[in-house]
């Protein structure tokens, strides 16, 4: 299957219904919806505004790439962790209605340690969190950026569940002074989603999210490696910030629709 091009909504800056309508125009395959929080939040969302979000969907010829539940919190803080928990399985059950079984979040960062509080905090979140997933034909997707893909692969192979996935953020890791394309090797079948999306990291240290292709993502490279794998789905692009990222959006699907052929 050809790779696709999706949208992020939040990215376009607009109500939903006018930026699911503007992600049609330009001429996206899908979008990815923001749900932890806003009218799409699983709490704002009932049976009849669910079944009118996919209809509307199915009018405009998109489809949904992935959910996005990140609440901002992870699971590793012993405060909110339960709630946390409690708020992701709605946002499941949400993406279960809407057939859209991949959940991505940024889940906090994971230690290096194994006997720190927070792995024992994190492993216990994401076995109840990846069983109910799986449960549902579904993932959580866990955001690349905070540690290396060496560190996340290792986290994943103590878990025993299904339902534990990436999204992959090749820029995430640029800031972070990691090598997106290495990564992609090293995390292979568990990337079920990603984040079209550019840095730069300079060498003082300081970094900056740009138009894509105009960063340090190696694209040639990084799509082909992709392909290497396996993947065969969304390149979701993503643009956190910009003075126009309607057009910022625009060059980023003229710029990715090659590699899609």
């Amino acid at each position: 299957m050809a790779l696709r091009i999706g949208i992020i909504l939040p990215s376009l800056r607009m109500d939903t219904r006018r930026a699911l309508e503007t992600a049609a125009q330009m001429g996206a395959d899908g979008v990815q919806l923001w749900v932890a929080g806003g009218d799409l939040d699983p709490c704002n969302l009932d049976e009849s505004g669910r079944q009118d979000l996919l209809a509307a969907l199915g009018r405009l010829g998109l489809e949904i790439s992935a959910i996005c539940g990140d609440l901002g919190k992870g699971f590793t803080d012993p405060a909110t962790v339960e709630w946390a928990i409690e708020r992701t399985k709605e946002m499941l059950d949400l993406g279960h209605d809407l057939a859209a079984p991949i959940l991505t979040t940024h889940i906090g960062v994971i230690p290096p340690d194994r006997n720190a509080p927070e792995w024992h905090l994190l492993t216990d979140a994401m076995l109840e969190l990846g069983d109910y997933a799986a449960g549902l034909g579904a993932f959580i997707a866990t955001e690349t950026g905070p540690e290396s893909p060496e560190l996340m692969l290792a986290f994943f192979e103590t878990l025993n569940t299904g339902g534990l996935a990436v999204n992959y953020d090749p820029a995430n890791l640029v800031m972070n002074n990691f090598d997106p394309v290495a990564g992609v090797r090293v995390l292979g079948s568990y990337i079920a989603h990603t984040h079209a999306k550019d840095a730069v990291r300079y060498p003082d240290g300081r970094v900056q999210e740009v138009p894509l292709g105009e960063g340090q993502v190696p694209w040639d490279e990084y799509i082909t490696t992709l392909r290497s794998v396996g993947f065969d789905g969304y390149l979701t692009i993503e643009r956190e910030v910009g003075e126009d990222p309607v057009a910022d959006i625009k060059r980023a699907m003229e710029f990715l629709r090659p590699y899609t052929r």
